[in-house]
């Protein structure tokens, strides 16, 4: 044994090279020992690898801190004890789904075999699908929990394992860290059941992607819109993940009739071949199908990530060329279409609402107080909004939700970010567009006249090790005690502290609790408020070594043609408050 490796990375080698694990396993391990590969070595067996509050997410290989069949084992071990124990006496179902990241399969069905082997029924998927289609299967089919192997939009090297409960969200307190407990406690390969009960798994397709399909076409809003621009241009691409085998089929229900697919992109790998990262909010993952839709004159693009739960889109600008949004502003414009839509169907009775993040822009807000509508707010996280639809089930109507990072849902049938319906709406919103002589971005920029001009800019500081910790530890202090008397030329007015659950008006001193509950649990997160109404967030992230500040400001644009110049108006003024606050 290398006698350098620190005493609890050794102690994790020999534990495997001993335990009942596989020949192949123990033969990889042995193989970096003779090869004197500390560095690889301490990475795979420095610590387990984490089963957060989500679930678990890594890079593929072996070693306690790797995604592989054990820890998947582990962690589906510790949620089948705690499904086991909240519902005693019950049969207990749950589905589960994968995207077309490298071992998704392997692991999705090892997922099953442990479930089953305690005794649990098994719903799974007869091939790789969309994450929000799980999320939709666990409610259609009565299940208590449900698991997607994914790791979204990561690069290549890695896989995950988000964990789900009975309304289709991903599990929120007290489950969220209950679980954790439950999977902490698996010290032992063998208390694992790898070897299943095929009698109870059962595979699940056709008859779900209908029914789910189903709920899509549901919420359509303009169907006659669609009808007569149904040879509207789009390009779509997968960038090689589930939304293949989804948003095609959707929008052909729909009416779509000139939908172009990247074929480069088009079949699932979890190589990723064309790109590093297959992130729609990356330029670089967009370039094949820009380059499509510019040969093609097409009036839309949109693509999905690799397990279809988020969407990034481009249209032609005002100049002719093609320009990516952002997660704010389609997140803006689906809400903005629909709170019209629904209005003009005579839809809003007072009991509907919407649903966002903190961070995420206030135009959305603003929209909603125009139309009467409740706009609430929560932590970042869909799961946050999927907690909202759930407290007001019955009470209330979801119409739609979204964050800035381009994650949207329309309508209650799923309750995660759902890029097929998104990519559904964004197609049926640019039909209805093109049937009024506009295109997209006129449709934006219509929407910036009627309820402001809003502009998000986000610097994300990186500070690795115990020492980049406690860095971002004292930012986060220094915010709550320190505030800076003007920003940007504005003073602060107003303090919200989720860490604390309070909410301070600077002006009076007064301070009143923010109610814990609707998607609203204490968390380190600042937010300031200042006299001109600009919006600034901190917020450390909770998986990566990073902090996060969020600025939104916002102006009146009265004419298309000032569109340009007071773009460049709001991104000055970004850039001097992000100086202000010492963060570039």
């Amino acid at each position: 044994m290398l006698t350098r490796l620190e005493p609890s990375v050794r102690q994790r080698i020999q534990t495997w090279l001993e335990g009942n694990y596989d020949a192949e396993t123990k033969a990889t391990i042995q193989a970096l020992i003779d090869a004197q590969n500390e560095t690889e070595l301490t990475d795979a067996f420095y610590k387990d690898l984490e089963f957060g509050t989500g679930g678990l997410r890594g890079v593929i290989g072996v070693g306690s801190n790797k995604m592989n069949r054990y820890t998947v084992g582990a962690a589906t071990q510790g949620l089948a004890n705690y499904l086991l124990q909240n519902f005693p006496g019950q049969e207990i179902k749950v589905a589960i789904a994968h995207d077309s990241r490298n071992m998704s399969p392997e692991f999705a069905r090892i997922t099953a075999h442990v479930f089953s082997g305690n005794g649990i029924r098994v719903f799974l998927f007869d091939a790789l699908r969309p994450t929000p289609e799980l999320s939709f299967a666990i409610r259609h089919l009565g299940c208590q929990s449900g698991v997607v192997i994914t790791a979204s939009h990561n690069p290549k090297e890695y896989n995950g394992y988000k964990a789900y409960w009975t309304d289709g969200s991903q599990v929120v307190a007290p489950h969220d860290v209950n679980i954790v407990a439950e999977v902490n406690k698996i010290h032992s390969v063998d208390s694992i059941r790898f070897a299943g009960n095929p009698d109870l798994i059962s595979a699940i397709g056709a008859e779900i992607d209908q029914a789910f399909l189903q709920t899509i076409v549901a919420n359509s809003i303009n169907p006659g819109a669609i009808q007569r621009q149904k040879d509207l241009k789009i390009v779509f691409t997968p960038i090689h993940g589930t939304g293949i085998t989804m948003v095609p089929k959707a929008l052909e229900l729909l009416g779509f009739a000139n939908v172009h697919i990247v074929q480069e992109q088009a079949t699932p790998d979890g190589k990723f071949p064309t790109g590093v990262y297959p992130n729609p909010e990356e330029q670089e993952a967009m370039t094949m199908a820009m380059n499509l839709a510019k040969a093609l004159d097409a009036d839309l693009v949109i693509a999905t990530d690799p397990d279809a739960d988020r969407v990034g889109a481009a249209v032609k600008n005002k100049k002719g060329e093609w320009q990516l949004l952002n997660g704010n502003q389609m997140a803006s414009l689906v809400i903005f279409y629909l709170l019209q839509a629904w209005k003009q169907a005579g839809r809003l009775t007072g009991k509907e609402f919407v649903s966002k993040t903190i961070v995420t822009t206030n135009l959305i807000d603003a929209m909603c107080a125009a139309y009467e509508v409740p706009c609430y707010n929560t932590l970042t996280g869909f799961k946050f909004i999927a907690q909202v639809i759930r407290e007001l089930e019955g009470k209330q109507q979801f119409i739609a939700g979204g964050e800035e990072s381009y994650g949207y849902l329309i309508g209650d049938a799923v309750r995660d970010k759902d890029a097929v319906a998104s990519c559904a709406m964004i197609a049926e919103m640019t039909a209805f567009a093109k049937d009024h002589g506009l295109t997209l971005f006129d449709f934006l920029l219509e929407m910036y006249m009627k309820h402001g001009f809003y502009y998000e800019g986000l610097v994300s500081l990186t500070r690795k090790g115990k020492a980049g910790a406690e860095e971002i530890q004292r930012m986060m202090t220094d915010l709550r005690t320190n505030l800076p008397a003007s920003v940007a030329g504005s003073a602060p007015v107003e303090v919200l502290d989720y860490l604390n659950l309070s909410r301070k008006d600077l002006r009076s001193g007064h301070v009143v609790p923010i109610p814990e509950g609707m998607g609203i649990e204490r968390s380190n997160v600042i937010q300031l408020i200042l006299e001109d109404g600009t919006k600034v967030s901190a917020r450390p992230s909770g998986t990566e070594p990073k902090i996060k500040f969020y600025v939104s400001v916002h102006a009146p644009l009265t004419r298309a043609e000032d569109f340009d110049a007071t773009l460049a108006s709001l991104k000055e003024k970004v850039k001097i408050i992000q100086q202000d606050l010492g963060l570039v």
